[in-house]
Parts: structure tokens; sequence; C-alpha cells
């Protein structure tokens, strides 16, 4: 058999493998740190192995990795349903179709400037600073583009004007409000008692209690800020994304929080 000396490679070759990377590279992120890493790398151990024997013209061993990779496929949905569905939402939070049109996007992009710009961020952290000195544990996140519809959804509905006295009502210790977290959108309450996700990355502070994981597991999805009042400490955090701002001051509350919502 003839072995070619050369090559033939074209740009569509090279822009190929390029997206391939990216999409490794993708997906390498979204499992890094976490358990499924480990599965990761070892499907991607077995599927290079059967490119090789399929180059190589391996006949036996080619046909048993390709039954294995064809069955795997489904089982790859069922181990990697929390990678996946992460995956899916970062590809929809950046599509420039999700949600509304593009178009009605580009003519409401004001009104959601000026609609963070007139966010009450006085009330919530002085609600966030009386609750700090009595040591009642709070979990409260702003949006900052989604509505966050599904997350509400597992609340009590409110809908009422943000005011510091009725987030400290709603988390007041007797109150049947006060477990889960609540949503504020366009300066209003939303919803209260909302079950969100924890994060399971192994990356978080030790010393994260359920409140915490919760706030990292939203942030880590969708783009809100999070602010969590611990109920042992009194210690008030903020959480956007992967990044955690701890013990913070009333001042520096308010400072990030303004930070936050200009990115």
């Amino acid at each position: 058999m003839a072995i070619p000396l050369f090559i033939s490679v074209q740009w569509f070759d090279i822009l190929d493998i390029l997206l391939v990377a990216l999409l490794l590279f993708q997906l390498y992120k979204l499992v890094k740190g976490t358990v499924a890493i480990r599965i990761f790398l070892g499907i991607l151990a077995i599927y290079v192995l059967w490119k090789l024997v399929s180059a190589m013209q391996m006949e036996m061993l080619s046909e048993i990795l390709g039954q294995f990779i064809g069955v795997g496929v489904l089982a790859l949905i069922i181990v990697f349903q929390q990678e996946i569905r992460r995956f899916l939402l970062l590809v929809g939070s950046q599509s420039p179709f999700a949600g509304k049109g593009v178009v009605k996007k580009l003519l409401q992009w004001t009104n959601q400037q000026e609609e963070k710009a007139n966010l009450n961020v006085n009330s919530i952290v002085k609600a966030c600073f009386n609750m700090s000195k009595s040591k009642t544990g709070a979990l409260i996140i702003i949006t900052t583009d989604s509505e966050l519809k599904y997350h509400a959804s597992t609340g009590v509905d409110i809908d009422s004007k943000l005011s510091s006295i009725f987030l400290e009502s709603i988390f007041f210790k007797n109150s049947p409000l006060h477990d889960g977290g609540v949503i504020i959108h366009n300066n209003r309450i939303k919803a209260a008692k909302c079950i969100l996700p924890l994060s399971d990355n192994p990356d978080i502070p030790v010393h994260f209690g359920l409140r915490h994981r919760a706030a990292a597991g939203l942030t880590e999805n969708s783009p809100a800020i999070a602010i969590v009042v611990s109920e042992e400490t009194g210690k008030i955090s903020l959480i956007v994304g992967t990044k955690y701002k701890l013990d913070l001051s009333p001042e520096k509350l308010k400072e990030e929080i303004q930070q936050a919502l200009k990115n």
C-alpha cells in the first residue's frame, strides 16, 4: 500500500481543527475541578485510541471501540447531565438570538441601563447591615439581565416595591418566607422562598454553608448578583460568577454592587 508523502491541508481543515479545539476547551472548563473531569479525560482517551486504530486499519479493535463509543453516547448524557445543562445555558446566554429578538434587545438596552442605575442599592445595603447585626441569615439575588423566571417560580410570587423593611421582614426568623432566596428584578422584589441550585464546585471555600453554595450555584450559570448574610457569623458576602467578596462592610458592599451592575 502506497503511503502519501504529503498531506493536503486546506483552510477548511484548519478551521475544523480550531473549532473542535475550542469546543473541547469549553467542555474542559465546565468539568474542570469536578469529578466529571476524570470521566471526560477517560472518554477522550478512548476516542483518540479509536481514531488511531481505525487509521491503522485494526478492524477488530476498531469495531469494539466503535461499538463502545456508540453505546456510550446515552451514558454520556446521563453522566454529564449537569455539565450539558451548563454548556447549553452558556451557549444560550451568549447567543444574540436568545430570549428576546435582537432588534428588541437593542431597543431595550437603554431601559435596562436605566433600571440598573435606578436600583435602590441603599435599601439592600441597609437591610443587609441590619440583618448582619442580628445574625439573621439571608440570600438576596439581584438580576442584571434575565428575570430568572424559572427560579422565581419555585418560590412565592410577591412583586412588591423594594424596601429595606420588607426585605428584613421576609428573612425574619419566624417568617414563613425566610427559607430560600429572594429575587429582585427591575427594582422590585419579584419572589421569595425561591429554591436555588447548589454549586458542586470543589474550589468553593470549605466554610461556605448552603446559602453560599446556592448563591454560587446560581451565579455560576446566570448573570446575577448574589448577596449572602451568614446566620452563624453575621458576615456579608457578595458573589458574582465565580468571584467571592467576603466579610464586606456596608460601604464596601454598596461599592461592589454598583461595580457589578456596571459590568
